[in-house]
């Protein structure tokens, strides 16, 4: 007997049986793929904490270039030399600890439990860096990056990323030319954890002084640039207990 596909019965049957099929092919694809897709991101988040601290392959004034993917868990292990985990007051290493989901535990605090905050201290020439992990919000979606420090407080290099700014506008947080800003940057104002805000009103546009708190900001990304602004500050003024247990001063 033909099957009559001119009825609405056939159409809604054919679409449910797709959506099943379809359905079970991705379930299998996402479980199968699972393990590679955690690597993945474990290796991105390394390449992005040394980024941070200077080890990289970026060439003269070009573009980002992070450590190849083959080789960055030997660079992480080289040149990360501690992973700690802070609880309030207490402070324990951890391995593990560049895996920590800052949003949930944001989450946590928000329920009154205590944020696990991590940080990384590294070594690179004889020379110390503290590197605290950051996520804020831009204007569509999360923000997020790492700060590496020195024990001055002075910034050595920074990491942003986000999730869906405007390409061409908030998207260029991630660009070269404007993480390279904040190199040399404080984070304090005095004795005040302020940070650095990316400013309009800058008037600093090659960013030759280095005491104001202030990079330039990008041209038509307003609010990614605050919200890059805010997670620096609320990011240094959640370590900063820490922070002063290293500070020279």
């Amino acid at each position: 007997m033909a099957i009559n596909t001119e009825k609405n019965s056939y159409t809604v049957i054919f679409a449910a049986i797709m959506v099943v099929i379809v359905g079970t092919i991705l379930a299998y694809l996402s479980s199968s793929l699972s393990g590679k897709i955690d690597e993945n991101k474990r290796l991105e988040k390394q390449q992005n904490i040394l980024y941070a601290m200077g080890v990289n392959e970026n060439v003269g004034e070009g573009s980002v270039s992070f450590v190849p993917t083959e080789k960055v868990a030997g660079e992480f292990s080289k040149y990360i030399k501690e992973q700690l985990i802070i609880e309030g007051d207490k402070i324990t290493k951890d391995d593990q600890a560049y895996l920590i989901d800052l949003k949930k535990q944001a989450t946590a605090a928000k329920e009154g439990k205590t944020r696990k905050l991590p940080l990384f201290i590294g070594d690179k020439d004889g020379k110390t860096f503290y590197i605290i992990p950051m996520r804020g919000k831009g204007l569509w979606d999360a923000i997020w990056g790492f700060v590496a420090l020195d024990d001055q407080m002075v910034v050595q290099g920074v990491y942003f990323d986000h999730a869906g700014e405007t390409p061409g506008l908030g998207a260029n947080i991630k660009q070269r030319y404007f993480m390279d800003d904040f190199a040399g940057e404080t984070i304090l104002n005095g004795t005040k954890y302020a940070g650095i805000a990316v400013a309009k009103g800058n008037n600093d546009p090659l960013n030759e002084i280095k005491d104001d708190n202030e990079v330039d900001a990008l041209a038509g990304a307003t609010i990614t640039g605050n919200g890059v602004s805010a997670m620096i500050s609320e990011s240094v003024n959640l370590y900063k207990d820490y922070l002063e247990t290293i500070r020279v001063k």
